[in-house]
């Protein structure tokens, strides 16, 4: 546990430091041209490469070093921070080259993320993986909440080429603890051989033995599509949109956001596990989904959105927390590298559709049907008001009814009750 909290401290200094970037750029992608889709793209050209990549690189994460792996990863993600500052130095930066480096991080994010997971589940005695995976909501959430007002000050301060210095100097921090203080025990029986196909299949044989955990898998799928129609992808624009491009709103709203998740995270990473986990962590999700969606939908002003994205983000730590004890306990060690993999790509398959749908939705159906002065326009009006950005707070309402009834409905799913 010592060696856990020591990398987890220096991943959540990095992580600050890249989310102050992403911040910062979805505000200078925004303000080129007021789109909605140029934000959604950015988080799609993460995620294609990366879904697609997890399919194929479970076998070689089981066979080679995760410090390795993860030395690497951080390095190349570095470098497209660095390529970022460079343009942005030159004065030759534009929206496509963020697009560019997206997909080299996402690449790099496939292997990052599933050899991080493996090096968590070597380093953490198994009975204390639910509080780590609160621990980890509580530092990703306390960067949510930070690295808004930080973005916001340093930009004014120095600008976008000041925020990507910090993020590099994280990086070079991040890297010097991983290389020189953490030792990743490995398991002399991974040094196999196996093609990127073969990974694949065993990964799905574990699964098709583990009906429940597939489950698991699918519906959570379903649940992040509807999440990343809304929040993780127009929630900025349709602050944005309502608060008259109100940045120090967009943040407090971020921030909320964020002591939602560390309020969660903290519960999650002080109490006992859960009894019933597979049932904890579609309850946390159709809450999410009651408050969060709903009350976003509804929202007028910086109050109620600050008191949705706080409800929203609350019950997360939970969502997690209880996935991750079901999964260190029924996946077995030397498995977990391609299992872990084929997870990623399978639930986060619906992420880049979710992605590129809702800023389409946004910018070229719900936004000009809201703005129509139709019927049914003027009822939903009742719920979100009118107006710029009152198109995609109808979205919020959709994905709320949606993923409330789909949590709801998986509670009930045979094979996943088992895993109780």
């Amino acid at each position: 546990m010592k060696k856990y909290i020591i990398l987890w401290l220096s991943q959540s200094v990095s992580g600050l430091g890249s989310s102050m970037t992403g911040f910062a750029l979805v505000l200078w992608a925004y303000g080129q041209n007021r789109s909605a889709m140029s934000v959604s793209l950015m988080s799609f050209c993460n995620y294609v490469p990366y879904v697609i990549l997890s399919l194929f690189v479970g076998g070689f994460i089981d066979r080679h070093k995760k410090k390795t792996i993860m030395l690497m990863s951080d390095s190349i993600a570095a470098v497209g921070s660095l390529a970022v500052l460079v343009l942005v130095l030159t004065g030759n930066l534009a929206v496509w080259n963020i697009y560019v480096i997206n997909v080299i991080i996402g690449v790099t994010n496939a292997f990052q993320q599933p050899a991080s997971a493996v090096a968590t589940g070597r380093l953490v005695p198994e009975e204390k993986i639910s509080n780590v995976s609160g621990l980890n909501s509580f530092s990703g959430n306390l960067i949510v909440v930070f690295s808004p007002m930080l973005a916001a000050f340093l930009f004014a301060a120095g600008g976008l080429p000041l925020i990507l210095l910090i993020d590099l100097a994280s990086f070079v921090f991040a890297f010097c603890v991983l290389l020189f203080f953490i030792v990743i025990p490995e398991l002399p029986s991974e040094q196999t051989n196996s093609s990127p196909f073969a990974g694949i299949a065993e990964g799905f044989a574990f699964l098709k033995k583990e009906k429940g955990i597939l489950y698991i898998m699918l519906t959570m799928a379903l649940i992040n599509f509807f999440s990343r129609l809304t929040y993780e992808n127009i929630l900025s624009p349709m602050i944005l949109a309502r608060s008259g491009e109100n940045s120090i709103t967009l943040g407090v709203v971020n921030a909320c956001m964020g002591i939602g998740g560390i309020v969660g995270g903290i519960i999650v990473s002080v109490k006992k596990e859960s009894r019933r986990k597979a049932t904890a962590i579609y309850v946390s999700a159709a809450l999410s989904f009651l408050f969060g969606d709903l009350m976003m939908a509804a929202g007028r002003n910086v109050f109620w959105w600050s008191v949705a994205a706080a409800a929203a983000s609350l019950p997360i730590p939970f969502i997690m927390a209880n996935q991750n004890a079901i999964l260190y306990k029924k996946i077995p060690a030397i498995m977990q590298g391609r299992v872990f993999a084929v997870r990623n790509a399978v639930q986060y398959s619906t992420i880049p559709i979710g992605i590129i749908l809702g800023g389409y939705l946004a910018d070229y159906v719900f936004e000009p049907f809201m703005n129509s002065g139709s019927g049914p326009a003027e009822i939903l009006e009742k719920i979100t008001g009118r107006g710029p950005g009152s198109g995609m707070a109808a979205m919020f309402l959709c994905t709320g009814i949606c993923g409330f009834l789909i949590s709801m409905m998986s509670c009930f799913n045979r094979e996943i009750k088992k895993l109780n």
